[in-house]
């Protein structure tokens, strides 16, 4: 048995990582992972306070104080089934979820030092419990209920928010079908999170237990085109959860979007991640092998875009930002990856254009140069122009990320189906409801662009609310 003494005052255990100057040119995962020892020693830092601000921080409420004291005591199994009662992919959100400003954020003894490294521990649990059946990856128990045949749910779309819906259903016995636009299953997690920070085995061992478990997967089916919301209630299906995510790219509406060379993020990764371009040619998918790339943004999707062209050759790659890095919206960690690995920040600049030569490809973008004024809504200093000066930058490619919006096609296929003012699906907060009765939605289609972990926590909220009308809570 492990040593139970607690020891809150000693050093966060840092993750092992790959050196940035070798990961900077492979696809491999960054972060290493914690060993046991690693993860026990970490684990008896926490201070298993009373009331557990953790829990309150986690979107889905975890037990954290609960998983974190049986792997004190080196008991994975118990850690495993604590983390499984609440969170769907623990593999996944230890990876990919920010900690630091959700569950990490809120423990007390980053007060004064470092938190808990509660993703981290997650990670672990979830790589390391050997699971001896389908429900026990679903659960951690050794026991699901029997599938109900009288009852049938489901999904349209394969992203996080669906396969906890599909995952917490399927437990309880609930058949799901779930229909995926694209030939590959896990939405956002295969074609937008590059294999470095989540490799594709992680999201596939998830969906494998799915299957096994009698989840229904349909690739290669249309939300809006080759299934609608009504065609699914004509076939008896009870409820229909929709959980299509935000895939429309934005724009700037500057000169030069038309160029040879301009790419979405959303274009870029897809054909990277899907494609599998980074393993080419294993995979006859190529990508574009740029040397200088400018990226336009400042969140996680713009670092992964940024990363991803360095690891395939780029000599410079340039992130622009019209803000200071304290403001940029992507996580601290992934920030502090990309600048470890030479990618280069271009703060408080605007693209103005993007210029081609007379082939028409990208040769160079000209930047405004801003300063930060007074604060706007959000409570972040808004940036101005600085009259007169402009900055050129020498690029060939050029990658946007400054955000998606609702793909209209599902919405307007779905007569009745209430929208909000940002075009975005109106759903009830607590159950997910939308004006549609027994239409359920939640993810990036219902908030925008938002974690991993939030759109969990929202399928979550809706499996929970279509297994009480279905009477098997």
């Amino acid at each position: 048995m492990a040593d139970k003494k607690k020891n809150p005052k000693a050093p966060r255990v840092p993750m092992p990582e790959q050196p940035a100057e070798e990961r900077s040119r492979n696809f491999k995962e960054v972060a290493l992972g914690y060993t046991r020892e690693m993860a026990i020693e970490e684990a008896k830092r926490c201070l298993q306070c009373k009331k557990p601000l953790c829990q309150k921080g986690c979107p889905v409420e975890i037990d954290i104080k609960g998983f974190i004291a049986h792997l004190a005591e080196g008991d994975i199994p118990s850690a495993y089934k604590v983390i499984k009662n609440t969170n769907a992919l623990p593999a996944v959100c230890g990876r990919v979820c920010p900690q630091e400003v959700q569950c990490e954020g809120a423990c007390i003894l980053g007060k004064k030092g470092d938190p808990i490294a509660i993703g981290r521990l997650e990670r672990f649990v979830a790589d390391t419990f050997d699971a001896d059946s389908a429900c026990e990856i679903l659960t951690g128990d050794v026991a699901c209920s029997l599938p109900n045949d009288h009852l049938k749910v489901a999904c349209i779309g394969s992203g996080p928010s669906s396969l906890t819906v599909a995952g917490y259903l399927a437990a309880k016995g609930v058949p799901v079908t779930v229909y995926e636009a694209l030939h590959e299953l896990g939405g956002v997690l295969v074609y937008g999170i590059p294999e470095f920070r989540l490799p594709k085995n992680i999201v596939a061992r998830e969906i494998s237990a799915l299957w096994t478990k009698g989840v229904q997967f349909k690739p290669n089916w249309v939300g809006g085109r080759t299934v609608t919301v009504e065609d699914l209630f004509e076939e008896g299906f009870d409820a229909v959860f929709i959980g299509v995510g935000a895939g429309l790219p934005w724009f700037l509406n500057i000169p030069g979007e038309n160029l040879v060379g301009v790419y979405s993020a959303n274009e870029y990764l897809t054909r990277v991640n899907l494609g599998r371009a980074y393993d080419f040619p294993n995979y006859d998918t190529p990508a574009p092998r740029p040397r200088n790339v400018a990226v336009i943004g400042g969140g996680n999707v713009a670092m992964d875009a940024a990363r991803t062209a360095l690891r395939l050759g780029a000599e410079n790659v340039y992130i622009t930002y019209r803000r200071t890095r304290e403001e940029m919206p992507a996580r601290v960690e992934e920030l502090h990856h990309a600048v470890e690995e030479g990618i280069q920040l271009q703060l408080l600049t605007s693209p103005m254009s993007i210029n081609g030569d007379e082939n028409g490809h990208v040769e160079s973008m000209t930047l405004q140069v801003m300063e930060l004024g007074e604060a706007d809504d959000s409570g972040r200093r808004r940036p101005v122009p600085v009259k007169g000066e402009t900055r050129e930058l020498e690029v060939d490619m050029v990658v946007l990320a400054v955000g998606t919006g609702a793909n209209p096609i599902l919405l307007e296929a779905t007569p009745g189906l209430e929208l909000n003012k940002w075009g975005y699906i109106q759903a009830d907060s607590d159950t997910g409801e939308t004006s549609i009765k027994n239409v359920f939605a939640g993810g990036d289609i219902v908030g925008g662009s938002a974690t991993v972990i939030s759109a969990m926590g929202a399928g979550r909220r809706a499996a929970k609310e279509i297994a009480a009308r279905l009477g098997v809570e």
